[in-house]
């Protein structure tokens, strides 16, 4: 029998083709389903707006349960043609932790834009997720561009090692940077998502899978390789991760000519002691160069200690602040693909005591305090003005020190915002790494004062939801008549939600009928900036013509009208305006109309009698 005989092509191509149909109609059958969970990078939130998808972290997180999510931006899914739209990516310290989701530099930023060019949209969308590191803005970064950036602000370096996916992770999947990123665009297919959630489940019946049980923070539940030596395998292959990645990025960007502006990390140094010191036969401890540190400040010699305190980070074998060589390759490929390069740990180094950042600026061992956060955003705000940027439009009245002092003092933040970031800062601080065994009897010596506290340690402690832990204590307030924290509690809640156009109708009426009116302007003018209607625009000017601003007034009230005609009180206080500004004639036009739809409005026929002798002579 000759077995010579070769199949023929037909036969192969099919042995190729059925396999791959046979997965194509699979994964369409689980996406018609919806099997599994969202893995659309945007998700709609109303007709016109979109946000990040809480979901994505999925592709990131494969043991991990209770997923970290961005601060849930919203911007128009349709970019306005007069909009400057920012991207800011990165880790926890880029979202905002323990602030989040209002108190980041990202809102600084945006505030500070709003002020400078009025009459611009601007959107700041920060699209940072805790506990992630540069495979994630790699990943999300294809999209985000498809979205129309004017500008991307990237903040990321300290989760190279510890970050999803990263080479000392829980979540670590092999250390090929390559094989990583192909996973992660697997990730995205139904069938995948299928094949590990049986993975995981055969695990966790058949495994021992101590993780799935892990308590604690997100940062003592994320950890596998806990010790990193310094100039070690996998201390290297960290760094390795993190410049083939950043490269990507930065080479992305380039490629389509989109401004990009990137930071220097910035740690704790002085008042942060090493988590993990590990004698070495070739290297001091990172105790010996910590205390070492400590005495040269006492001698004065802040170069030597700032020095050392540097080596302590670096020797430090618990790797959750990026270390010097991290910073050395931002500059470098910044330098290389000439980004914008703004260096955050030089000028908070410059702005602390003794030249050396500590407790200050930082609340822990790498988060900025709000304070610092405000300073980041201002950093990345004065690099952004060396562009030029919209510099047509910059219609600001202020000086620039002007504009730094007006942002802060407006900035959206409430005392229930403060209370909720002591209560996680506390979290956090009794937990590893900072203690070697968790103490949760801080819940305990919590004192809640008042209303405002125990809505705080709910949100911090049990959960709930920040969104509605401030709407309960804007009513509180209100039912305390304190208005000037009713309205500070809602400035926070239409900061985070400016698409939702009820919010600004109900605050600004509750002012106006206590006659809070100055409180009520904001919102009004955010309202009118959002959407404008008859409602915000007749308030406006009325506000403006109660304060001498006969222009405003004359351009809102006449705005009023476009969107309603049949309002006879604001023609007579269009009446009003134009009489403080001796436009007589088209004050009787005004008058005229009003008592057209009213002939009986209070005043109205006295008015025009005046003005007509007026016109007469």
């Amino acid at each position: 029998m000759n077995f010579d005989n070769k199949s023929p092509k037909w036969f192969y191509l099919f042995t190729i083709i059925i396999p791959v149909l046979f997965f194509v109609l699979f994964e369409l059958s689980l996406r018609i389903f919806n099997y599994g969970r969202n893995d659309d990078q945007w998700i709609n939130v109303t007709e016109s707006k979109q946000m990040l998808n809480p979901e994505i972290s999925g592709r990131y997180f494969f043991i991990l349960k209770d997923l970290p999510q961005s601060n849930n931006d919203v911007f128009d899914i349709v970019k306005r043609k007069n909009a400057y739209r920012v991207f800011v990516m990165g880790e926890s310290s880029a979202a905002g932790f323990p602030f989040s989701p209002n108190g980041t530099f990202s809102r600084y930023i945006r505030d500070r834009l709003e002020l400078r060019y009025p009459e611009v949209h601007i959107e700041v969308i920060n699209l940072a997720i805790t506990a992630t590191n540069s495979y994630t803005i790699r990943d999300l970064l294809p999209e985000v561009i498809e979205q129309a950036p004017d500008l991307i602000i990237i903040y990321a370096g300290h989760n190279e090692y510890y970050g999803a996916l990263g080479v000392g992770s829980n979540e670590n999947i092999g250390n090929s940077r390559e094989f990583v990123n192909f996973l992660i665009w697997l990730n995205k297919f139904k069938t995948v998502e299928l094949l590990r959630n049986i993975f995981s489940a055969v695990a966790e019946i058949f495994g021992d899978d101590a993780n799935q049980n892990r308590t604690g923070t997100l940062m003592s539940r994320i950890v596998k390789e806990q010790l990193i030596t310094f100039n070690s395998e996998l201390f290297d292959e960290g760094l390795k991760q993190f410049e083939g990645n950043l490269e990507d990025i930065l080479m992305i960007i380039r490629d389509e000519n989109i401004p990009v502006i990137i930071s220097s990390q910035v740690s704790n140094l002085k008042d942060q002691k090493p988590f993990e010191s590990v004698d070495t036969d070739e290297n001091i401890s990172a105790n010996l160069a910590y205390e070492e540190a400590v005495l040269q400040i006492q001698m004065g010699n802040e170069k030597r200690a700032d020095s050392l305190y540097r080596l302590a980070k670096d020797f430090d074998a618990l790797r959750f602040r990026a270390p010097e060589k991290i910073n050395l390759i931002i500059k470098k490929l910044a330098q290389k693909y000439q980004s914008g390069f703004v260096n955050i740990d030089s000028v908070f180094n410059a702005t602390s005591p003794d030249g050396i950042i500590g407790n200050d600026l930082i609340v822990d061992h790498l988060h900025p305090s709000l304070d610092g956060y405000q300073l980041m955003g201002k950093i990345y705000f004065e690099e952004m003005l060396k562009s030029d940027i919209l510099s047509e439009t910059d219609h600001s009245q202020f000086s620039k020190l002007n504009e730094d002092s007006i942002v802060v003092s407006n900035f959206a933040f409430s005392k229930l915002d403060s209370s909720i970031a002591r209560i996680r800062l506390k979290g956090l601080l009794s937990n590893w790494p900072f203690v070697k065994n968790p103490d949760f009897s801080f819940l305990k010596s919590i004192i809640l004062k008042d209303k405002i506290d125990s809505l705080a340690y709910k949100v911090a402690v049990e959960n709930m939801d920040w969104e509605k832990s401030h709407r309960e204590a804007a009513a509180y307030y209100l039912s305390k008549k304190d208005y000037i924290n009713f309205a500070k509690e809602f400035r926070v809640i239409v900061s985070q939600y400016p698409y939702r156009l009820t919010d600004y109708d109900f605050v600004s009426s509750q002012l106006i009928n206590v006659k809070e009116y100055n409180f009520a302007y904001d919102f009004l003018l955010k309202r009118f900036k959002e959407s404008p209607d008859e409602f915000s625009a007749k308030w406006l000017g009325n506000i403006n013509l109660n304060n001498g601003n006969i222009d405003k007034a004359i351009k809102y009230l006449a705005e009023s009208i476009n969107y309603n005609s049949n309002d006879p009180q604001v023609f007579y206080n269009l009446t009003g305006a134009y009489i403080q500004k001796e436009d007589y004639k088209n004050a009787l036009v005004s008058i005229e109309k009003c008592l057209e739809l009213n002939s009986e409005f209070p005043n109205a026929v006295n008015l025009k009698t005046q003005l007509t002798n007026i016109m007469e002579k």
